[in-house]
């Protein structure tokens, strides 16, 4: 199938292209890569009277200090991150989730922003900035807002973006050096979207615990109990009582996260693989 006819307009800055997706377009929609955005709409999944490119706007591109922790624009490519041409505050957190991205084609075209912005739970910057408690740097007619990436996504491919508001990129922090992090998904075939996301990282420097499973519902969700669980690991509240006991407790609380998530009647299948990625992804953090 191919997509229906639509207007094709290259911004040349931000504010053109706010301009643009407030004119008289009903339904206009800003492209970077175009990765996922493009099959859509060729299948007819997504219906646009406009598409606004914004790939070339050096904005989108900036990587920067801000405060305590440093801005990746939202135009900045899997490939580039791949290849340490940005910085990674993440300590090689960052580049090893966009090598795992897909195919090196994709990598080259599709955005980190597009990604948050497309909001599939199966994809992987939803899931893997959510565990960094990364915050979403916002523009539009009313100015500049952050939102936090667990209130930027509200569901299956919806977020909290308001019609001509642009995602101008996200804060990450700056991990210490006693951060441990561990990021596993599943696919059946290279290359898809996964059927599975467990994404742990850990700062006790910055009192961050925070483990995410992502592929499981309509957006990524913070395992609350399992976080909890492995916060006291790795302050060491759980230290004397044997790597017995802190097995047990992980076990007891990934099975209430997972029974919050999947419901009462889950699918067997499901549940046991996002019960094994996700006790994975935590033994491997919790690893010195």
């Amino acid at each position: 199938m191919k997509s229906t006819a639509f207007a094709y307009r290259r911004a040349q800055s931000l504010a053109q292209a706010a301009e643009l997706a407030g004119g008289a377009f009903e339904a206009p929609k800003f492209m970077a890569g175009g990765q996922s955005l493009m099959p859509m709409m060729n299948l007819r999944l997504a219906m646009v009277d406009a598409m606004i490119d914004i790939s070339r706007l050096p904005e989108l591109r900036r990587c920067c200090p801000d405060g305590d922790g440093l801005f990746i624009g939202a135009g900045v490519t899997h490939a580039m991150i791949e290849d340490g041409r940005v910085e990674d505050p993440a300590r090689g957190y960052l580049r090893h989730v966009a090598g795992g991205i897909a195919y090196r084609s994709v990598r080259n075209r599709g955005t980190v922003g597009g990604s948050l912005a497309h909001a599939d739970p199966a994809a992987d910057w939803p899931t893997a900035l959510r565990a960094l408690d990364a915050v979403a740097v916002i523009r539009g007619a009313g100015g500049e807002r952050r939102a936090p990436l667990a209130e930027f996504q509200l569901g299956l491919m919806e977020t909290s973006l308001q019609p001509g508001e642009i995602l101008l990129g996200v804060v990450l922090p700056v991990l210490s050096a006693q951060a441990r992090w561990s990021y596993r998904k599943f696919c059946r075939k290279s290359g898809e979207f996964a059927h599975s996301i467990a994404a742990v990282v850990l700062d006790p420097a910055r009192g961050m615990a925070n483990a995410v499973l992502g592929a499981a519902s309509d957006r990524p969700q913070r395992l609350q109990h399992t976080s909890a669980a492995l916060a006291a690991a790795a302050g060491g509240a759980t230290a004397t009582a044997g790597a017995g006991t802190i097995g047990a407790a992980l076990t007891d609380a990934i099975e209430r996260d997972l029974a919050a998530i999947l419901g009462p009647e889950p699918d067997p299948y499901d549940q046991h693989l996002h019960r094994t990625l996700v006790r994975r992804a935590a033994e491997e953090a919790c690893q010195p």
